[in-house]
């Protein structure tokens, strides 16, 4: 069933109106909850995020959440990044590229409110799994108190982090970021907290 707090997504002006539209009703014919998460239209079963509507500037997708437990049979599931763990896209071109994938798209929205049904999810690396840069490293030694606020951060906070460090690619950038960071890590906020 539509929501009409979701209607402005689908009624704004934008490159990818059309297409949202299709997925929109693709979606909604699948019997999931339509709610607005992030800005964006999100499919919910008893309350869990199964797939989220959203645009780029060269296409638009349908995020499944626990994508990556499906079987892509048509080679549609794209992984966001390397560090991206479940979720995985679908993307799409223009309205008609929706339409001519119509009834895959159906089977894969079908195929993750299953997997949902059964409460399956992809089992996540833990944060200690992720690497930590020497450079930060250095610091959790060298700054009082830094090593016990970071490991007092949540597991997420503390991905953050790890990985906006390693994404640096020269240590000169490493060190600028770290030292950016830790008066907010002291302060038990996390890279994107306000």
């Amino acid at each position: 069933m539509k929501n009409p707090e979701v209607d402005w997504f689908f009624n704004k002006k934008g490159p990818w109106q059309d297409a949202y539209l299709e997925l929109r009703s693709i979606v909604l014919s699948c019997g999931l909850t339509e709610e607005l998460k992030w800005g964006c239209p999100c499919y919910t079963l008893n309350e869990a995020n199964v797939v989220l509507i959203h645009g780029f500037k060269d296409y638009c997708a349908l995020l499944l959440m626990q994508g990556a437990l499906l079987k892509d049979t048509h080679q549609l599931l794209v992984q966001q990044t390397t560090n991206v763990q479940a979720a995985r896209q679908i993307r799409f071109t223009g309205v008609e590229d929706v339409i001519s994938k119509r009834s895959i798209i159906k089977a894969y929205v079908k195929a993750a409110v299953t997997n949902q049904k059964q409460g399956l999810k992809v089992k996540l690396k833990a944060t200690a799994q992720f690497d930590m840069v020497g450079e930060f490293k250095s610091a959790l030694k060298e700054y009082p108190g830094l090593k016990k606020a970071f490991s007092s951060l949540t597991p997420g906070r503390q991905r953050g982090y790890l990985l906006y460090f390693s994404s640096a690619k020269q240590t000169s950038t490493r060190m600028q970021r770290i030292e950016k960071c830790i008066p907010r890590i002291l302060e038990h906020k996390g890279l994107e907290d306000k």
